[in-house]
């Protein structure tokens, strides 16, 4: 059960100033001399994980049994990357939903000047994003109805994602809603700025975009739940 929580629970400015001096001070030697200042700061991430974690849970059933759980680690996988600094430079986290009927997960990262709250569908198997364009394909009515709300397109502004450069092989080039065929990441994103990720009321502006992802997260589980004979 998620753990309760009451007021407060938002982003403190240390938390933002210790980003701003670690993108300084990226390497081993500063990070070890000051691990009691990230453990603090750390905590306080927790926190405020558990609160978002806590409000998710009013209205949603989700998996990720704490707030401690949902954040992700600092340091970062250089095996395979150009750049080897060895810490991320934000804090992030994200939110799982339970049982295979619901789909779509919770994301949020905080860094100085480029904080966002997102969800959606990062990397869906071959046959769940055969099954979206399927969907699409049949009727793109009740998803371009989502899309072009009133509640997405302040929230959102529009669908973001990776997108093939023609449609995709099998679906018709012509198709009315090509655009939406050649999607092959499904992601929500609203930013926010510093000034707004350090406003009292950023906790509630999070989860208010959380719950604003719902009619898209409803629309594809009922895609991506349901079987060949419609069940």
């Amino acid at each position: 059960m998620a753990k309760q929580t009451t007021g407060g629970a938002g982003i403190q400015q240390a938390g933002l100033d210790f980003l701003n001096v670690l993108k300084k001070n990226n390497n081993r030697e500063w990070f070890n001399a000051h691990k009691d200042d990230y453990l603090r700061e750390l905590k306080q991430m927790e926190t405020f994980a558990d609160a978002l974690l806590a409000d998710l849970s009013a209205h949603d059933v989700i998996e990720t049994a704490s707030g401690k759980q949902s954040l992700h680690r600092i340091y970062r996988d250089t095996r395979f990357s150009t750049d080897k600094t060895p810490y991320k430079t934000y804090w992030s986290g994200g939110f799982k939903r339970a049982t295979q009927q619901r789909r779509g997960g919770y994301y949020f990262s905080i860094e100085p000047g480029a904080s966002f709250i997102g969800g959606g569908f990062w990397a869906p198997v071959t046959d769940d994003l055969k099954k979206i364009r399927d969907d699409i394909a049949f009727d793109p009515a009740p998803l371009q109805k989502i899309l072009r709300s009133k509640s997405f397109t302040s929230t959102f502004g529009s669908l973001g994602g990776e997108q093939l450069k023609k449609a995709p092989r099998g679906y018709d080039p012509a198709h009315e809603a090509v655009d939406l065929l050649r999607y092959k990441q499904f992601l929500l994103m609203r930013r926010f700025t510093d000034e707004e990720v350090m406003s009292p009321q950023f906790r509630k502006e999070a989860g208010k975009t959380f719950a604003a992802m719902r009619p898209f997260f409803d629309y594809m589980s009922e895609i991506l739940s349901t079987d060949s004979n419609g069940l």
